[in-house]
């Protein structure tokens, strides 16, 4: 099973913004233990970073057009204002999932707790840090094994 995994603006960041929200760890030990655990797992993964909206658009449509088997999009803050990438999202046939490192919900900024993109995207998973692309990869095995 191949699949990509997006992250989208100031997620580069991670380790020096806000690590009492997002944590100590930087971009590239958190998404090298991710890619480790979706080999585990017996996936193929491609993990991308942008900090540019139209881009995250282009590689979904990539993913569709490339057969790519589900893709786990992680927005940033993306997630609370981008009709287009809701539309993007609806518009292609690969499963995509939400994640987030912390629960937007949750958060102490009002606009961080609506997601415009949830009903386009199959699952969320949210608020586990890693752990939440750990589980949108173990939700996929399932669902594919299955």
């Amino acid at each position: 099973m191949r699949i990509l995994i997006l992250n989208g603006p100031n997620l580069n960041l991670l380790g020096r913004r806000e690590p009492e929200i997002y944590g100590e760890r930087d971009y590239e030990e958190t998404m090298r233990d991710v890619a480790a655990f979706a080999s585990q797992l017996g996936f193929s993964v491609d993990i991308r970073q942008t900090n540019h909206e139209g881009r995250l658009i282009d590689w979904l449509h990539e993913a569709d057009a490339e057969g790519i088997d589900a893709v786990i999009l992680n927005p940033g803050a993306l997630t609370h204002y981008s009709y287009a990438l809701h539309d993007a999202i609806v518009g292609v046939d690969t499963i995509v999932y939400e994640v987030h490192l912390s629960d937007p919900k949750k958060r102490k900024e009002p606009f961080r707790h609506h997601s415009v993109i949830k009903d386009a995207c199959a699952y969320t998973f949210a608020g586990e840090g890693i752990g939440s692309y750990k589980k949108a990869l173990e939700h996929l095995r399932k669902e594919w094994s299955s």
